[in-house]
């Protein structure tokens, strides 16, 4: 009996880790042919290379963010391939299942919850007696009727064998995302999530996870992401393997959902101590700072001890970290989502993602979504359109400001341009996106690609056109060091007109060749002959000289020199008087 393993993955580095835990239960017993293809791929192109490989069962394993085209593609499937018993399974179909299989009669089976031994019992039963009765956890057809049967027991993680040990995985280790559970479960009860369904947490143990994460790292994995959703819920389990993967990394970078505010500070010091910069990052759920509505959806946040948690670890300057932000929850309208994002924007983290409610098949929140009369949408990823505080005209506001949070801030490729624009120009800094987010709509910039120097343009006419209590110069200077700042090699093209014209930008990189101490004993440092400067390097006037943490109000020469062999920028500010002294 031929088996077939395959998913849509969202983009080409994901990696299903649903199909690898099912292949590896499944086998020796029942081989499985295993294949990933992603949302973007052509139906035809998919169905194409399933049926090229002459399955007899296929399962697919479904999401949000691939049940739409999955269905498109077993339908065709099953039109070119009736005998093949077509399976699914899940988290988007393990929920109202006897809806789905009402909906898609293509589908011969469905597996609900925990798969693996499931999918295997349902192999076995395809390939003998085909008497499915006895199939715990499963849903499927009998003589034109829907049977569903009860639950399987929840499995004992240690008796699982390793999905993260085969052979055809290894040449995509340093290319891929490679995703990693220490445990299943979670301990709270936010009622818009599914892990809030399963109670409990259960671990797998602890010397089994060193043995798989070395394997993992020795064989060249360079990204794994844990799947835990509170990785930190068990203090020294976590402590145990940050201590191992500070020992061990190899510069792989380890990615974990985090809940902040159960995060102790002694953690965070051994962190600070002890982990090499860049090989942690942290994905914190913020959701909503708002009391009323965290107690709606059950759940239980001290945003105190979750601001000092973000604020250790940011001064600590060894972990990124990532926060998440829900639009759309109970009880939370504009004005309170407008604190909520100012509240977790004061913190500065290095990305802020702001996320709409999904009301998710299984949910409390979904079950009881007319208390707070939502409506959203029929097909998956079923986001909100409005509720009882929050209308839809509110929501498409919100999301342009999703859109310049993305481009603006997340990317960081202006961040003294927007450190000063939220604290000196604007009421706050949401004010700041949204407005930018309103006009940028207004100008029809969403229907358009941009280049890195159009994101200037764009905020320095927006800037005109809002009014600024500074002078547009300094605001343009700031724009100008962002640009340099977030440059490799010296740029063809800016995007504003030098204040300097050739012949004064030449007779001042001549100056600095023969002069570098005039900049400071770093530039001095470099080395760079006249023919080099000239070569790599720009120079600008800017009213201000930058200082380590500060900007000092003086006439400076901004000097940006580009590293051809480092791929990288340095920029120096030395005040124009030095200059003038210097030459007379």
């Amino acid at each position: 009996m031929k088996t077939v393993l395959t998913t849509l993955n969202a983009k080409y580095i994901h990696t299903c880790l649903a199909l690898r835990c099912l292949k590896a239960y499944a086998e020796p017993d029942f081989p499985i042919d295993m294949v990933e293809f992603t949302i973007k791929d052509p139906t035809m192109n998919i169905v194409s290379d399933l049926y090229a490989r002459k399955p007899d069962v296929i399962g697919f394993s479904c999401y949000i963010w691939n049940i739409e085209e999955t269905i498109k593609v077993i339908e065709m499937l099953k039109k070119v391939m009736p005998q093949a018993k077509i399976v699914l399974g899940g988290p988007e179909v393990s929920y109202d299942t006897k809806d789905w299989m009402e909906k898609l009669s293509s589908v011969d089976f469905i597996i609900m919850g925990e798969g693996e031994e499931t999918f295997k019992h349902l192999l076995e039963e395809i390939s003998t007696t085909q008497k499915y009765h006895m199939v715990f956890g499963l849903a499927y057809r009998k003589e034109g009727e829907i049977l569903l049967n009860a639950p399987r027991p929840k499995l004992k993680l240690d008796d699982l064998p390793s999905p993260y040990r085969f052979s055809e995985d290894l040449d995509g280790l340093a290319k891929r995302v490679t995703y990693f559970e220490t445990s299943r479960g979670c301990p709270y009860s936010c009622q818009f999530c599914l892990s809030s369904i399963e109670v409990g947490v259960r671990y797998f143990h602890i010397e089994r996870v060193k043995s798989d994460l070395l394997y993992l790292i020795n064989s060249g994995a360079k990204l794994i992401k844990f799947v835990d959703r509170t990785f930190n819920i068990k203090r020294d389990y976590a402590l145990e393997i940050f201590q191992f993967l500070i020992d061990n990394h190899k510069q792989c970078v380890f990615q974990f959902e985090i809940t902040a505010d159960i995060m102790r500070p002694e953690v965070l010091e051994f962190l600070n101590e002890h982990a090499p910069p860049g090989i942690f990052r942290f994905e914190i759920g913020v959701q909503s700072t708002n009391d009323t509505t965290n107690e709606l959806v059950q759940r239980r946040q001290n945003f105190k001890k979750l601001s000092r948690t973000v604020t250790m670890v940011k001064e600590g300057g060894k972990i990124d970290q990532h926060l998440d932000l829900i639009a759309g929850l109970p009880e939370e309208d504009y004005s309170s989502f407008r604190r909520t994002f100012n509240d977790v924007f004061a913190m500065r983290p290095e990305e802020l993602q702001l996320g709409f409610l999904k009301m998710l098949r299984g949910t409390g929140l979904r079950i009881r979504a007319k208390d707070h009369d939502y409506i959203y949408m029929d097909q998956a990823p079923y986001e909100i359109l409005k509720n009882n505080v929050l209308s839809f005209d509110e929501i498409i506001r919100i999301k342009r400001v999703e859109d310049v949070l993305e481009k603006y801030w997340n990317d960081h490729r202006m961040d003294r341009t927007i450190e000063y624009l939220v604290t000196h120009e604007f009421e706050s800094a949401f004010d700041f996106f949204q407005l930018f987010g309103d006009y940028w709509d207004v100008q029809g910039w969403a229907k358009i690609g941009h280049q890195l120097e159009d994101l200037f343009k764009r905020l320095y006419q927006f800037l005109e056109h809002h009014g600024t209590k500074a002078k547009a110069s300094y605001i343009q200077s700031l724009m100008i060091v962002d640009f340099f700042e977030n440059q490799k090699h010296k740029p063809r093209k800016t995007w504003w007109t030098f204040s300097l014209n050739k012949k004064e930008q030449t007779d001042y990189l001549t100056l600095l060749a023969e002069k570098p101490s005039i900049v400071s004993a770093d530039f001095a440092a470099l080395s760079l002959q006249e023919k080099e400067l000239h070569k790599h390097t720009m120079v600008e006037v800017v009213p201000f000289e930058i200082k380590e943490d500060s900007y000092e109000n003086r006439p400076s020469l901004l000097i940006a020199y580009f590293s051809p062999k480092e791929h990288k920028s340095y920029l120096f500010t030395v005040p124009l008087s030095l200059l003038e002294e210097a030459v007379s």
